[in-house]
C-alpha cells in the first residue's frame, strides 16, 4: 500500500512553500513567432475592393432556399461532421487528462490484511504468528511542475485539442461548398434535360413530316434518316444527362445524410454569378478565415509546447507524497484513540544517465516543430493558389459565357436560315441537320457555363474560408466560444 497525502501542519507549510514554487514555474517553450508569408501581398489581377466575402455566413452568401435548406440538414445529418465532433471531443479529453496532472491526486484508500509467519526455523522449533492490520486513509500524490513540463504538455494537449475544432470546421466549410455544387449541377442537369427534351419534341415533328414527304414521293429517304439520326442523338444525350442526374443525387443524399427530393427550379435562382463582387480581401485575411491554416498555426503552437516539454526533462523532478489516516489490528479500534498514522516523502530524482533517451525526445520535438512549420508555410500557399485560381476561373468562365451567348445567338439565326432555305428548296435538308445540331450543342454548352461560372462564387467563398466567420446559428460557432475562452 502506498502512503501518500500530508494534513499535519508542519508538513502543511512545506506544501504551500511547494504551491509558491509551482506558481512560479518556468516554462522552456520556444516564443511562438509566426512564420513569415510565403504569398504575395495582393491577388494578381484582383480590382475588387472591401471586406473579404468569407466574413459572410453561409445562410447570407446563398440567397436560395432550397439550397439554404439542403445546407442545414447536411450539417446536422452528415456523417463527416459527426466523426469530426467526435474527435473535438477526444481531443478535449485528452486536454483535460494532461491539465489533471497540475494537480494533486487525491484518494480515499482502506485495505485489510491478515498473515501467519514463522519466528523460529523449523528445526529449532518454530513459533507461528499471526498478524491482522485494517487501515483507512486519505492518500495523495502531487508532482511539482518546478520547470514548467507538466504544463507545457498541457499547453500541447489544448492547441492539438484547438487544431482539432479548426479542422472540424475545415470539414464543414468544404461540406457547404460540395452541397452546393451538387445542388448547381442538379439545376444544370434540369435545365439541359428541358433543352433537350424540347428538342426532341421540335425533332420528332420534323421526322413525321420528313417521313409524310417520303411516303408522298415529295421528299428523299436520306432526308428523312438524316432527321431520324437528329432525333436519335438528341435522345442519347437526354438518356446520359438522366444518368448523370441521378448520381448526383445520390451524391447529394450521402452529403446531406439522408434521400431528397429537390423542387424543379432555373438556374437563374441564384444570382451570385451577376451580382456579387465577391470582393476577395488581402491573403493576409487568410490566416483569420482559412480554418485549415488556423489548424496548422494551432500545430504549430502545439509542437514549441512539446519542445518545452521535452527541454524540462533534462532538470529534476521534484514530488510530495503523503496519507494521512487510521490503523488498527481490528475493525472496531479502527478510529480509536492512538490509531493516527501519517507518512510525508518528498522526492527529487535528477537523470543521470539514460542513453540519450532525453536528448533523443528533444530531438524528435524540434523535428516535428520543423516540420510544422513547413506544414503552415505550405497550407499557406495552398490556400493562396486556391484563391488565385478561383479569381481566375471566374473570370475566364464570365468572357466564355458572354462568348457562348453571341454564339448561340447566332446559331439560332443560322438554323432559321438553313430551314428557311430548305423550304424554300434551296438546300439540301444536311444544312438543316448541321445548323440544327450545332444550336442543340450551344444551348447545352452555355447551361453548363453558366453553372460553371457560378460554382467559382462557391470556390472562391470556400478558398476564403468562409462559412460560419459571422454565423451564429451553427454549433460550430458555439466551439469557436470555447476555443477563445481556452486561448
Amino acid at each position: 500500500m502506498t502512503l501518500r497525502y500530508l494534513v499535519p501542519a508542519r508538513p502543511a507549510r512545506l506544501i504551500a512553500a511547494s504551491l509558491l514554487l509551482a506558481a512560479s514555474a518556468c516554462s522552456f517553450a520556444p516564443q511562438h513567432v509566426r512564420p513569415p508569408q510565403p504569398v504575395p501581398d495582393r491577388y494578381p489581377s484582383e480590382t475588387a475592393e472591401g471586406p473579404s466575402i468569407a466574413q459572410a455566413g453561409w445562410r447570407d452568401f446563398f440567397p436560395d432556399a432550397e439550397l439554404r435548406r439542403l445546407i442545414g440538414e447536411a450539417l446536422a445529418n452528415n456523417r463527416d461532421i459527426r466523426v469530426a465532433a467526435a474527435r473535438v471531443a477526444e481531443a478535449r479529453a485528452a486536454w483535460r487528462i494532461e491539465g489533471a496532472s497540475l494537480y494533486p491526486q487525491l484518494d480515499a484508500v482502506a485495505t485489510g490484511t491478515r498473515g501467519r509467519s514463522l519466528f523460529n526455523l523449523p528445526e529449532v522449533g518454530a513459533t507461528p504468528i499471526e498478524t491482522r492490520q485494517i487501515s483507512a486513509q486519505l492518500s495523495a500524490s502531487w508532482e511539482i511542475d518546478f520547470w514548467g513540463r507538466l504544463r507545457a504538455l498541457r499547453d500541447a494537449a489544448r492547441w492539438q485539442y484547438l487544431a482539432t475544432e479548426e479542422s472540424r470546421r475545415a470539414v464543414a466549410t468544404d461540406l457547404v461548398a460540395q452541397v452546393a455544387n451538387g445542388y448547381l449541377l442538379e439545376r444544370e442537369y434540369g435545365e439541359r434535360s428541358a433543352l433537350a427534351r424540347a428538342s426532341i419534341d421540335s425533332r420528332e415533328e420534323t421526322l413525321r413530316i420528313m417521313r409524310r414527304r417520303y411516303e408522298v414521293g415529295s421528299g428523299s429517304k436520306l432526308d428523312m434518316t438524316q432527321a431520324q439520326t437528329l432525333l436519335a442523338q438528341a435522345r442519347m444525350t437526354l438518356q446520359a444527362l438522366e444518368q448523370d442526374r441521378a448520381v448526383n443525387r445520390n451524391a447529394l443524399a450521402l452529403l446531406v445524410g439522408h434521400p431528397i427530393d429537390i423542387a424543379p427550379g432555373s438556374l437563374d435562382l441564384t444570382k451570385m454569378a451577376d451580382h456579387m463582387a465577391l470582393p476577395p480581401g488581402l491573403p493576409s485575411d487568410l490566416l483569420a478565415n482559412r480554418p485549415d491554416i488556423m489548424a496548422a498555426e494551432d500545430q504549430l503552437r502545439a509542437a514549441n509546447a512539446n519542445i518545452g516539454a521535452a527541454r524540462a526533462a533534462f532538470f529534476p523532478n521534484i514530488s510530495l507524497t503523503g496519507a494521512y489516516g487510521t490503523m488498527s489490528d481490528a475493525l472496531d479500534g479502527l478510529f480509536a484513540d492512538g490509531s493516527k498514522a501519517w507518512s510525508f516523502a518528498p522526492r527529487i530524482s535528477l537523470p543521470l544517465f539514460n542513453a540519450g533517451r532525453l536528448k533523443g525526445n528533444l530531438g524528435v520535438a524540434e523535428a516535428r516543430r520543423d516540420q510544422a512549420v513547413a506544414e503552415y508555410e505550405r497550407t499557406v500557399q495552398s490556400a493562396f493558389r486556391d484563391v488565385s485560381d478561383a479569381l481566375v476561373r471566374r473570370r475566364q468562365l464570365g468572357l466564355q459565357v458572354d462568348t457562348t451567348r453571341e454564339m448561340l445567338q447566332a446559331q439560332r439565326e443560322r438554323a432559321r436560315l438553313a430551314q428557311l432555305r430548305f423550304d424554300n428548296g434551296r438546300s439540301a435538308y444536311l444544312e438543316v441537320l448541321d445548323a440544327q445540331r450545332d444550336l442543340f450543342d450551344a444551348e447545352q454548352t452555355l447551361a453548363q457555363l453558366r453553372r460553371a461560372e457560378i460554382a467559382t462564387a462557391v470556390a472562391l467563398y470556400s478558398a476564403l474560408g468562409g462559412g460560419f466567420v459571422a454565423d451564429p446559428t451553427f454549433d460550430i460557432d458555439a466551439a469557436q466560444n470555447s476555443k477563445e475562452q481556452a486561448k
